[in-house]
């Protein structure tokens, strides 16, 4: 599903991204663990287009992505949820919600809207209110479900669980666990090694732009938590 190479990105002088390589297959979801600064960030940015690599190949279903802009590659099945909820806070929760669709018929919205409602109840009973009267909770649920609403092959998750109560972090957790039922690539990021590692498949820990350790969750936990403490 997505394949990247020896990927590099840079910031000015800084190497944010040092010669990575990764894979995400359908139904898959895995994390990238380490703590601000590690790159994970500038990788999944990478992914979406809004920074360029220096060097590298980013290949997904097949699909060379290095020359696609931000929105083909949205186009191709690419979805994201980036860091920081950025809902639009004026907007009602449901046309937050379809503004992740925009490229669906008005049919197509519906069925994408009703099969999101019967995931996160919530958005029907508040479908109505402004984004930016929401807990942050509930911003962070409506930020994916947008994210989710184009029906994406492929879901980008940027510290989804940041700052968050318990409760929405494990609403957000059966969330992932249904995308990954559905057949859908989830490629997340997290400070918080914890509650990540119980819903993911498969893990990378960064630090300074490069993957120090790689494995399953129970074979990365040990490092996943250090790091998350360092």
């Amino acid at each position: 599903m997505l394949s990247i190479r020896d990927l590099h990105v840079n910031y000015g002088g800084t190497r944010a991204v040092d010669g990575i390589d990764l894979d995400v297959a359908s139904g898959q979801t895995v994390l990238l663990i380490g703590a601000n600064g590690a790159g994970k960030s500038s990788l999944i940015n990478a992914v979406i287009g809004l920074v360029k690599s220096g060097k590298g190949e980013i290949r997904f279903d097949g699909k060379d992505l290095g020359k696609l802009s931000s929105d083909a590659r949205a186009r191709h099945g690419i979805g994201y949820a980036p860091e920081g909820r950025r809902v639009f806070a004026s907007m009602s929760v449901k046309d937050n919600v379809l503004s992740g669709a925009s490229q669906l018929s008005v049919r197509q919205q519906a069925h994408a809207w009703d099969r999101l409602v019967s995931s996160f109840p919530f958005l029907s009973e508040r479908q109505s209110q402004p984004a930016g009267e929401l807990s942050g909770g509930q911003q962070q649920m409506v930020a994916i479900a947008r994210a989710m609403s184009g029906a994406p092959k492929l879901l980008l998750l940027d510290e989804p669980f940041l700052g968050l109560a318990p409760v929405w972090i494990q609403q957000i957790s059966a969330a992932v666990r249904r995308m990954r039922e559905d057949g859908i690539a989830v490629l997340m990021t997290e400070q918080m090694a914890r509650p990540a590692l119980k819903i993911a498949d498969y893990g990378h820990v960064m630090r300074s732009g490069q993957i120090r350790r790689s494995g399953t969750s129970g074979e990365i936990r040990g490092a996943a938590l250090a790091e998350e403490y360092l």
